[in-house]
């Protein structure tokens, strides 16, 4: 399995192309199709409801993102659509609303967010709801986890989409309350030939690390997030073969 070329050629709008500013929160339905209509590659995030539906939106609380409190996984898919955005008139999509929405236009990449806050074995709710969704689905698209039980669930459910692992250099203070331990495990990308994947996204002030480099020249596909800047994209091109960006507009190739 190979990811699509559309996902090397055109660069991935984080969580969208958001503008809060112009009214587009992140992972909202006007920052889809403003990336859509721009002619970009689309990164968003899902994360799983009471009742087992898949929906877009980036944390697993709601407060910095909704007027709401509490956890996602404690609302219905139905309850969440009524939830509007911050900075925006937009409410909670869920991922099928965003795929009807997309109809195929942009590579869509979608990070399954780990719903054990430990990178744990999951109860494949989530990953369930996904597979559903994509079922038919005739556009590029692909998947991804910080949590490679998630990705290894999705080889199972959904073996034809392709699939990546979301790696990163797992400071232990930042990735806190994560185990130092689970940490250190996740950093070597131990999981990558287990779960079937074909590409990372990794994090950009690590992308020298060495395993990046041995997995390049096994045929990995090598995505990098968060890119910020022409110049820092100019970096992590060097080593990185697209970028997920935010904050500006990457430049597209003539």
């Amino acid at each position: 399995m190979t990811l699509p070329a559309d996902f090397l050629r055109l660069p991935l709008a984080h969580r969208a192309l958001h503008d809060r500013s112009a009214g587009r929160p992140e992972n909202s339905p006007a920052a889809v199709r403003a990336a859509v209509e721009a002619g970009y590659g689309i990164e968003i995030d899902v994360q799983g409801t009471r009742d087992g539906q898949a929906v877009v939106f980036h944390d697993e609380w709601m407060e910095r993102l909704t007027e709401a409190t509490g956890f996602v996984k404690d609302y219905s898919a139905a309850e969440l659509g009524k939830i509007t955005l911050r900075d925006g008139t937009d409410t909670i999509p869920t991922l099928p609303e965003v795929l009807e929405m997309v109809a195929g236009r942009a590579p869509l990449l979608i990070e399954i967010k780990d719903q054990t806050d430990r990178m744990a074995e999951t109860d494949g709710r989530l990953e369930a709801a996904v597979a559903r969704a994509l079922q038919g689905y005739a556009g590029p698209v692909a998947v991804m986890s910080f949590n490679p039980h998630a990705v290894a669930t999705m080889a199972r459910l959904a073996p034809d989409i392709p699939r990546g692992l979301t790696t990163a250099a797992y400071d232990h203070e930042g990735w806190a309350p994560l185990s130092p331990a689970r940490c250190d495990e996740l950093r070597e990308i131990a999981d990558y030939d287990r779960v079937g994947a074909c590409f990372i996204s990794h994090e950009a002030a690590d992308l020298a690390r060495p395993r990046v480099a041995d997995l390049k020249s096994k045929g990995a596909a090598i995505l990098t997030w968060t890119i910020k800047s022409p110049e820092a994209e100019a970096e992590a091109r060097k080593i990185a073969q697209n970028i997920t960006f935010e904050g500006y507009l990457a430049a597209l190739a003539g």
